[in-house]
């Protein structure tokens, strides 16, 4: 079956439906967990996370074709496994929302500074296009999560 990659900006829900689509059974990876990164620099000298491409390699080469299995996240280096996926799900919403559901959150300490929402909101007006260029697909995470899920496996 398929191998579906799932990005978006921080708050756009990439998380929340990951865990919905593993309480339907799918198997899921949340590349924002520990492990999976690398803190790298960029050459403008920021801070630049990326992808341990090892790891990742072992992953989507683990993926036996049987279900689905639905990775999620964000970094610089994820086009160069773009050809690895069936399809490329971007989750967006307006910016409001995203700053609300930032001030909201529990469960991730990122995005209640004033430095961390600037940063957002810089990487929705320059990475989000991006992103939207090379996606299969763009889903609103505006509705309940169970209807983007079901988006997203209409997808696959």
């Amino acid at each position: 079956m398929a191998i579906v990659f799932i990005t978006g900006m921080s708050a756009t829900g990439k998380s929340t439906v990951l865990a919905e689509l593993a309480r339907r059974g799918h198997r899921v990876v949340d590349t924002d967990d520990a492990g999976w990164t690398l803190d790298a620099i960029d050459a403008d000298g920021q801070p630049d996370r990326r992808w341990d491409p090892g790891r990742m390699a072992a992953l989507i080469g683990s993926h036996t074709g049987t279900g689905n299995l639905f990775i999620s996240g964000c970094v610089s280096n994820q086009g160069d496994f773009y050809g690895d996926f069936d399809a490329v799900v971007l989750l967006s919403c307006p910016e409001a929302v995203m700053l609300q559901r930032l001030a909201g959150r529990d469960t991730n300490p990122f995005g209640k500074s004033d430095d961390d929402r600037q940063r957002v909101l810089d990487d929705l007006a320059v990475v989000e296009p991006l992103l939207r260029r090379r996606a299969t697909a763009e889903i609103d995470t505006r509705a309940p999560v169970e209807q983007v899920a079901d988006a997203i496996l209409r997808v696959t």
